[in-house]
């Protein structure tokens, strides 16, 4: 079986991809082409295409059929992504979270190095890498910088007084996970505590393995706005130099009817690129952080 593996090209093709693989991110990493640590889109779409296009070039005589050829770029997309949690210090949901966004690039250039190599076109190929490398050099030199803000909000049946002490700080969350990242392993939002009930008090929100957010109340106007900056976040493979978390916010606004919205806003400054596909999972993130703490805040409000 390792002699049909090697003699298939199948081998061959895996190293030399995930060699050029990092070699470049070496060059962004430590050659002076990252800016403020931020991982560009080129790391992960420029790259796994060359990954997949060098690939093809060792596979291209054998003349796989589709199915194994998708299942090559499948393996050799998985050895990258090992390769990474090994050498990069990648923690495992940030590679679960990227790994459609790999396979799906070196998939591609997988298909489009065999089509390229059987034509064997030099002036087309050329003109490919010409384009990819244009792409690449574009990217490492322009300044990205992206901040959202995610918003939500929910109906409390209570007064925005009642509400209010619950928003500054709240008893640790007892309810069961129901959000599949928070399930397999993602810390989630357990508690917060306070200083001091004043504008400039300290504030922490505890997650559920430990880790904790430091804040500074910025605005405190009871029973209608609590704003707080983020001072300090966990140094945690997961979330250290691919998002910044930087403000968050609760909003209460009285319905004249006994009832509250809560509005939770959060802002953060996403380092990883591109953001058409990561921008994806941090909303999604923060939304179920929100909506946690704002259902415990709820059921905690609503308990006669």
């Amino acid at each position: 079986m390792s002699l049909i593996f090697y003699r298939s090209g199948l081998f061959k093709g895996c190293v030399a991809s995930n060699l050029m693989a990092f070699v470049i991110v070496g060059l962004i990493k430590y050659g002076g082409l990252q800016h403020n640590n931020t991982l560009i889109f080129s790391v992960f779409v420029i790259v796994p295409l060359l990954m997949g296009i060098i690939s093809a070039w060792f596979w291209v005589k054998s003349a796989p059929k589709s199915k194994t050829l998708v299942g090559y770029a499948i393996l050799n997309s998985f050895l990258a992504i090992l390769l990474s949690y090994i050498f990069l210090g990648e923690g495992i949901l940030c590679l679960l979270i990227v790994s459609p966004l790999i396979c799906a690039f070196v998939i591609t250039g997988t298909f489009l190095g065999q089509s390229m190599f059987r034509k064997n076109n030099q002036k087309l190929n050329v003109s490919i890498f010409s384009l990819l490398f244009a792409v690449f050099i574009i990217d490492s030199i322009t300044e990205h910088d992206y901040v959202n803000l995610v918003s939500d909000e929910i109906v409390i049946q209570a007064s925005p007084g009642k509400i209010w002490k619950n928003v500054v700080a709240f008893e640790k969350i007892k309810q069961k996970e129901d959000y599949w990242l928070f399930s397999i392993g993602m810390p989630s939002p357990m508690q917060t505590t306070v200083d001091g009930y004043y504008k400039g008090s300290g504030r922490k929100c505890i997650f559920s393995n430990g880790y904790v957010f430091d804040e500074k109340i910025a605005v405190y106007k009871p029973g209608h706005d609590l704003t707080f900056d983020i001072i300090g976040q966990p140094q945690d493979p997961e979330i250290m130099g691919h998002i910044d978390i930087l403000r968050g916010q609760f909003l209460l606004k009285d319905n004249r009817d006994g009832t509250t919205t809560l509005t939770g806003n959060s802002w953060y400054r996403l380092h990883v690129f591109p953001v058409w596909y990561y921008d994806v999972w941090a909303k999604s993130i923060t939304r179920n952080v929100h909506l946690r703490v704002m259902e415990h805040i709820r059921q905690l409000s609503e308990n006669k």
